[in-house]
């Protein structure tokens, strides 16, 4: 019973790991607004929030800080967390 359950986990993973993928405009405008704010990351690193947001992992801003930043669904930031 055990290896049904690690199937079905392996096979579930991919599937979940696509939920939060974003759009190609949309980590367009991302990017466009860290270049404002002189930060830059991963684009790899932006996941979708179920709130309709985005999270922004290991942000590098001018300077050499690393953050953790939250927008809200029109692209506002609505925290940010120091490393």
């Amino acid at each position: 019973m055990k290896r049904i359950f690690a199937i079905a986990a392996l096979v579930a993973s991919p599937a979940l790991a696509d939920d939060d993928a974003v759009d190609a405009e949309t980590v367009e405008k991302i990017e466009a607004w860290l270049a404002s704010v002189e930060c830059q990351m991963d684009p790899d690193d932006i996941e979708a929030e179920d709130d309709g947001g985005y999270e922004l992992d290991d942000v590098i801003c001018k300077g050499g800080d690393q953050f953790d930043i939250v927008l809200d669904a029109d692209l506002n930031e609505v925290e940010r967390r120091a490393e």
